[in-house]
């Protein structure tokens, strides 16, 4: 047990939110993220082939996720972290050195296997480390401006990629993509790590396989890990999906090229200032959290069919909701979680998201196919509903 005063351990804390906001914000300033999506339809895949490349991201995440939170319980995070950007890289280089639908899939199943890595890694890192300073408290306003930072990089590189791009084509996009996830590695190099060491005389540590068990065992037993699991699949899974849909929502409803990284802006300043308000947020009692989480439903719903400036509003809103509840959702989750097993924990969570991820891809084509994209952006912004009846149901039995 560490003997710093709680002050002395306080006052460490940007020891560790350094690294960790410079990680957050580099591992989205890639500039290929707003024209990756052009790139392919340039070789000729449609909306269809498209979203199978995204179940393919998302099936190789659910196939790593477990194995990959079980290894960061045993081995340093940080290495994980450390690797997590060096495999984004270079699914993005392949992308531009060979670029076709083949490279297109295994780019996307090295992206994958980078989330994979770094998802359940990344929470356990940064709130074992908050714990191990005296200041467990604030993971949700440390993770809410992660997840803000995240989002203020994906707009930085959206306004970037236009001049770069007539500067340079994709070879100087890709290159400065590249070059983001390199230093996205570097800072992990910076983040700091401490593991409790187990007392003398205690039975040794949980091996791989144990700790692929201790997991879900935790999730299955304890009921409050159990329901923190669920609320946030429930609140990350359909908006993240519908997320990527948006570029294609605004074309649809008649909004040129050219002002789509517009759309894009508004929506993401809703997407920000959700991530900073969540701190604050996550004092709120359920049942506000739950009012707010079905406003935002419909307003997500609303905002695909009336489009124009008043959707996009609305959109932002909506979506700057599910990102405030997603953080809160997932300190929630941090806080029930006891054990060794934090990032195995934590990878359940994601399993559970990407998963249901994938169902949203498959049926969002079948459902786009026969009502466009206003109707099925509508529908799948419905389930949330169901995580604001979660919400309520968890605060009445405390």
């Amino acid at each position: 047990m560490s003997t710093l005063n709680p002050r002395v351990r306080a006052a460490r804390v940007p020891r560790l939110t350094g690294p960790v906001y410079a990680y957050a914000f580099f591992e989205e300033f890639i500039l290929l993220y707003p024209l990756y999506a052009l790139l392919f339809t340039e070789t000729g895949l449609g909306v269809t082939r498209l979203s199978a490349l995204f179940v393919l991201w998302s099936s190789t995440s659910v196939a790593l996720t477990i194995p990959a939170g079980a290894l960061a319980d045993l081995v340093p995070r940080r290495s994980l972290l450390i690797a997590a950007p060096a495999l984004t890289g270079s699914a993005f280089a392949l992308w531009l050195l060979t670029p076709s639908p083949w490279t297109f899939a295994l780019g996307f199943a090295l992206w994958g296997a980078a989330g994979a890595l770094s998802s359940g890694a990344f929470e356990a890192l940064v709130h074992s480390e908050l714990d191990h300073r005296g200041a467990a408290h604030r993971y949700a306003r440390v993770m809410g401006v992660v997840r803000a930072l995240g989002v203020v990089a994906v707009g930085a590189a959206t306004l970037l990629a236009v001049p770069v791009m007539a500067l340079g084509g994709y070879v100087l996009i890709g290159s400065a993509s590249v070059a983001a996830c390199a230093l996205c590695a570097v800072s992990a190099l910076a983040l700091p790590e401490h593991r409790s060491a187990r007392p003398a005389g205690t039975s040794t540590e949980p091996g791989y396989r144990q700790m692929l068990r201790l997991g879900p065992a935790q999730a299955r037993d304890n009921r409050a890990v159990r329901t923190a699991v669920l609320l946030v699949v429930l609140v990350s899974a359909f908006w993240g999906a519908l997320e990527e849909y948006v570029p294609l929502l605004a074309q649809d409803s008649g909004v040129s090229v050219g002002s789509v990284p517009l759309v894009m802006l508004t929506v993401w300043i809703g997407v920000t200032l959700g991530g900073l308000l969540a701190g604050p947020a996550s004092a709120l009692p359920g049942r506000t959290l739950a009012v707010l989480l079905a406003l935002a439903s419909v307003a997500i719903a609303v905002s695909a069919l009336v489009t124009g400036p008043v959707g996009w509003a609305l959109l932002g809103f909506g979506f700057g909701v599910c990102q405030m509840m997603m953080v809160v959702a997932d300190a929630r989750l941090q806080h029930s979680i006891t054990g060794p097993a934090r990032a195995t924990v934590t990878s359940l969570a994601d399993l559970g998201t990407e998963t249901l991820g994938i169902t949203t891809f498959l049926v969002y084509a079948g459902v786009f196919t026969a009502l466009g994209h206003g109707p099925a952006f509508a529908l799948f912004a419905l389930p949330h509903l169901a995580a604001a009846m979660l919400l309520v149901r968890l605060d009445r039995t405390g």
